[in-house]
């Protein structure tokens, strides 16, 4: 594009930039992001410059990490950023090279039992700070995963990468672009929805008030029905050509908002990475809240354990079919409200009579840290432990105590250069959603007046 143009999309035509920091290198591009290290010029100290082609990833980063600042250590910091009209937000955040999908590769290099328990449980409360930070001011990630959560060379770890982060506001909604602030008024005022008084709750009770955050189910007309594109790990336009679901809500839903500047919109199921997306969402749900987050952490943690991704599916139909393998098939008697998510009735699989279980898939862990896995990677979102209990939990006060963050060990290399996170170093393969059905063989499709139902063996 020519650098002369109204927007240039280039972080090298930007004088307000690169008055202030020089620009080493590039390390990393995506469809929604460019990635850069950098120096600044004033001290010298090396950081990330993030320059973000979607607004409302830029906008919800932006919010997300504000909020946060002062909330935990293991949240990555945003030093500043830049934003004005007609140009990519440009946001200036620490400098992070490794990630903890580079930790886990490394150990699985150095095979089973290279990472202690001690240095497992370290990795695992770091993260459970970083998240309980994000819930206690009501921001739901929603895309946890390994290659999200950076590593600075001294063991400390920092989630990152909040474009998908949602804000649960405490005016008994969800922000909803039915109140989109003007371009210029949502960059320059930045509000934060904090809840400054939210105080440790008991479990009912936390989940029964997050039930006045979840927003309506979202109808979207039919011209919305003909996007082309989702989120850019979720679908794009060659998945939607030709699905079989393309009439059914399971199909990828219209990304959160509307138009270019929609930045804050209802919930969509078509968000995350799908290794560790939850099964409510592989369903089609639009109505769930910071659960969804407890799930993901449920995954990153039983990869810690064993090295491996609990449930590597091709496609969503594969991810449920693993989830289902092991955990057993989703009913009433284990969720009773799973009948209400919008594709249950949609997509069936046949019995399975003797699930897995996840200490068949963590064969070689102890008990303790099979039942903390199991604790956040159930089908009720409700019956997921909470960051807050899950910090208590005795596991973390037993023999062998989590080590000092200066005895981790942090890789020195990097693994494979990833799209849009500073220092994100590590790609899942083929995570994105459903482009054909070939791959299972024959399966069963029922209609009746109301739709169809496809039945898997």
């Amino acid at each position: 594009m020519d650098p002369n143009s109204p927007k240039s999309w280039s972080i090298h035509t930007r004088q307000e930039i690169t008055a202030k920091y020089q620009i080493l290198e590039q390390v990393g591009s995506g469809a929604y992001s460019d990635v850069y290290r950098g120096r600044r010029i004033s001290d010298g100290l090396i950081i990330a410059l993030k320059e973000v082609h979607d607004y409302q990833s830029a906008f919800r980063e932006i919010e997300a990490l504000q909020i946060l600042q002062r909330s935990s250590p293991n949240v990555v910091a945003l030093h500043e950023y830049f934003w004005r009209e007609d140009e990519d937000a440009v946001l200036v955040l620490e400098f992070l090279r490794t990630d903890l999908a580079s930790v886990i590769g490394e150990a699985k290099k150095r095979g089973q039992g290279s990472l202690s328990v001690g240095e497992i449980k370290r990795w695992m409360l770091q993260i459970l700070n970083g998240v309980e930070a994000c819930h206690r001011n009501l921001i739901v990630h929603r895309d946890l995963k390994p290659g999200n959560l950076l590593v600075s060379d001294d063991g400390v770890l920092k989630i990152a990468d909040f474009g998908q982060a949602r804000i649960l506001l405490e005016h008994n909604n969800v922000a909803s672009d039915n109140e989109q602030q003007p371009y210029e008024q949502a960059v320059s005022e930045q509000q934060s929805y904090v809840n400054p008084s939210l105080e440790l709750i008991d479990k009912e009770e936390y989940f029964r008030g997050l039930d006045q955050f979840k927003p309506q189910n979202v109808h979207h007309d039919e011209a919305d029905k003909e996007t082309n594109s989702c989120l850019a790990t979720c679908c794009t336009a060659s998945d939607l050509d030709d699905d079989p679901f393309k009439t059914s809500s399971y199909s990828c839903q219209l990304e959160e908002g509307g138009g270019e500047y929609g930045a804050l919109g209802p919930l969509t199921s078509c968000i995350g990475t799908r290794w560790f997306r939850a099964p409510e969402l592989l369903y089609g749900s639009t109505n769930y809240g910071l659960e969804v987050d407890l799930w993901s952490l449920g995954c990153i943690f039983a990869e810690l354990l064993a090295l491996e991704p609990l449930f590597p599916g091709v496609s969503d139909i594969d991810q449920l079919s693993r989830i289902i393998t092991v955990l057993g098939n989703l009913s009433e008697d284990v969720w009773a409200d799973c009948s209400k998510l919008p594709d249950y009735n949609t997509i069936s699989f046949g019995k399975v009579e003797s699930p897995m279980s996840i200490g068949s898939r963590l064969s070689h862990r102890s008990a303790d840290e099979v039942s903390l896995v199991s604790k956040l990677l159930c089908y009720d979102p409700a019956k997921r432990a909470t960051t807050t209990e899950l910090l208590q939990d005795k596991y973390f006060l037993e023999e062998p105590l989590p080590v000092p963050v200066s005895g981790l060990k942090v890789p020195s290399t990097k693994n494979r250069q990833d799209e849009d996170s500073p220092g994100r170093v590590y790609e899942y393969e083929d995570m994105g959603s459903d482009s054909d059905l070939d791959e299972f063989g024959t399966f069963k499709v029922t209609t009746s007046n109301t739709g169809f139902s496809i039945q898997f063996p």
